[in-house]
């Protein structure tokens, strides 16, 4: 029999509030959650532990839900005013999942090539900039994502949203600066860093060895310790009055310039 729950002062809802708003409640616990069909997609197909799916049976019927998740899954009936009370959004489709967060570490990547392309971030602040980095990292189909210096967790709700789940599904990682560089060289990958100073054009490199496409902040760009361990530091000529653009923009340039020089290499 599924469980039902109408009320926001319930501990068990309140407790899901807290998931939402705060990293600090998210990291002590091991959990987050997960709003929308798409995401919760994503997220099983990413091998996630789902652990509980609340749904609002006006938007979203046990049978639909039957049909997104497999039957080992709790499920808990919600009202309309606890759905509002946990959502984050308005257009979540009627469906929330509480799941376990994984490890992001760099020993937990997996090269499935020998020749990876990887784009690497430092210090991005703006979770809606993250989630466009993890979508272009996912429209090139890039082995993995590492974050340098994060600022804020990777489950925070707004970079699974602007991400449209594609965090769940490709390999995320991260670390400090000095142990991605490590971790670069020690697996003999090119570093190209996205700099103003000292830089070639970007499309007189060669990216069809394996790879990293470094980028940093707008404000900020690149710390000196990226800049002196890059293999070649890149730029995106700028053609009009400013010398800088998004960092989602500039990394798909370069990520698929490295796409498209594989693609002619075979």
């Amino acid at each position: 029999m599924t469980k039902e729950i109408t009320s926001i002062q319930n501990p068990y809802i309140k407790q899901l509030v807290q998931l939402k708003d705060k990293s600090r409640e998210r990291k002590k616990s091991g959990l987050f959650l997960i709003e929308g069909k798409r995401e919760l997609s994503l997220a099983l197909k990413g091998n996630y532990d789902v652990d509980t799916v609340l749904f609002y049976p006006e938007l979203i019927s046990e049978e639909e839900l039957s049909s997104l998740i497999p039957s080992n899954i709790k499920r808990i009936e919600i009202s309309k005013d606890v759905f509002q009370k946990i959502a984050h959004r308005d257009t979540t489709e009627g469906i929330i999942a509480v799941a376990k967060t994984k490890s992001h570490l760099l020993d937990d990547i997996i090269f499935k090539s020998e020749n990876p392309l990887i784009l690497v971030a430092e210090a991005p602040e703006k979770p809606g900039n993250i989630g466009a980095l993890l979508r272009t990292a996912d429209a090139a189909n890039v082995d993995a994502v590492i974050i340098a210096n994060p600022k804020t967790d990777l489950y925070n709700p707004n970079i699974i949203r602007s991400s449209v789940g594609c965090v769940f599904t490709k390999q995320v990682v991260t670390g400090s600066t000095k142990d991605i560089v490590s971790f670069l060289k020690q697996h003999h990958i090119n570093i190209f860093c996205a700099a103003l100073q000292a830089s070639a054009n970007y499309h007189t490199q060669d990216y069809t060895l394996p790879t990293a496409i470094v980028v940093g902040t707008e404000a900020t760009g690149l710390s000196d310790e990226w800049l002196q361990e890059s293999t070649h530091n890149i730029i995106i000529p700028m053609q009009g009055e400013i010398d800088s653009m998004n960092v989602s923009v500039a990394a798909g340039i370069l990520i698929f310039e490295a796409v498209r020089q594989r693609i002619l290499n075979g």
